[in-house]
């Protein structure tokens, strides 16, 4: 009686006679599991930025990029042992992001035409 997609949501089913009403049918009580999945593009949206990793390609490009991260990682070198790990490993990050940002630059997201525009508005009027 139940789909096949959902009968491992099942959990349990009953049936009970005699339920007050003129009828041969018998009145069923099901327990079904609910389940919520997140969408993926929510995830993603706040996740990271992206970098304009096709500029790489050019030789001038790649080696800037690779400069401007050995002079940022030689100035963590003088880093103290007694420091904490997590706070080291921030820097290592933020210190590798900025220097690619400033190199290579951030890929800018397409943003797409809203559905009911002007236009939409004028032909409505």
């Amino acid at each position: 009686m139940i789909d096949r997609r959902w009968h491992s949501s099942v959990l349990d089913v009953r049936r009970f006679r005699g339920a007050n009403y003129d009828t041969d049918h018998y009145l069923v009580i099901a327990k079904v599991r609910e389940r919520l999945a997140v969408g993926k593009q929510a995830v993603q949206r706040f996740d990271r930025q992206r970098f304009m990793l096709r500029k790489l390609n050019e030789p001038e490009v790649r080696e800037q990029c690779q400069i401007e991260i050995t002079n940022r990682f030689a100035a963590l070198e003088n880093v103290n042992d007694d420091e904490d790990v997590n706070r080291t490993w921030e820097n290592i990050k933020e210190d590798a992001q900025t220097s690619t940002e400033e190199s290579l630059g951030v890929h800018e997201l397409k943003r797409n035409k809203p559905l009911f525009d002007e236009e939409c508005l004028v032909f409505l009027e």
